[in-house]
């Protein structure tokens, strides 16, 4: 990934968002983190990081967050209308406690790993949070760049959806104006539990095409 044309994507996003709510859209990037920052979490949190997360935390921000949302009487297409805002957001120095949160919910509440729903939560790393108490995480394969996924805490469409890896699921995310993160608001960009979000999908287009944003 081109992380020049990744920043001026999320400017494009943000000055368009702000157009069309009538609000400054708020964007924080943080700085790069250090290898020895990095080295210190992972052995917080007994993981080495997939590949593709450590190259954007090294090569673009530790941390990284901004949301939009749209205005009541904005109307989008029926396929499109559950979506109504942007949370992208992942933060270095929140980990560890995104962890902990992970290993807790699994010891209360998804303890049964010969239970399908419950086993999803298992041999994950968490990275970023969802504003209705869901987390995507990384899907702890054996691979160097695990793919993401979303882990839902109440039976939510997309638990289980897997993403792509990192910078896949950034790159094709982002194309479509990072909507979510609640998954019911990202699902109509994919085809299924395992397509990723399908950036060059109609639905994708259509939704690009409404908002007027070339991304």
């Amino acid at each position: 990934m081109d992380f020049s044309v990744f920043r001026q994507r999320i400017q494009t996003i943000a000055d368009r968002m702000g157009e069309i709510s009538g609000e400054e859209v708020e964007v924080k990037v943080g700085e790069p983190a250090t290898e020895e920052q990095i080295a210190a979490v992972e052995e917080q949190v007994g993981v080495k990081f997939p590949k593709s997360f450590r190259k954007v935390l090294l090569e673009f921000a530790a941390d990284f967050d901004m949301y939009w949302d749209l205005p009541n009487e904005f109307e989008l297409p029926d396929e499109l209308s559950g979506i109504f805002s942007g949370d992208p957001h992942w933060d270095l120095g929140q980990m560890v406690r995104l962890e902990e949160d992970r290993k807790s919910r699994i010891e209360n509440c998804f303890s049964n790993e010969e239970d399908e729903y419950d086993q999803i939560w298992h041999n994950k790393l968490a990275f970023s949070w969802v504003a209705n108490g869901d987390q995507f995480a990384f899907d702890l394969d054996g691979s160097d760049d695990p793919q993401v996924i979303y882990l839902s805490h109440d039976d939510g469409d997309g638990h289980g959806y897997r993403l792509g890896t990192f910078l896949e699921f950034l790159d094709n995310w982002s194309r479509v104006a990072f909507a979510g993160s609640e998954d019911w608001q990202w699902i109509p960009f994919t085809e299924d539990e395992e397509s990723g979000i399908l950036a060059e999908g109609e639905e994708a287009k259509l939704f690009r095409e409404v908002l007027g944003l070339d991304l």
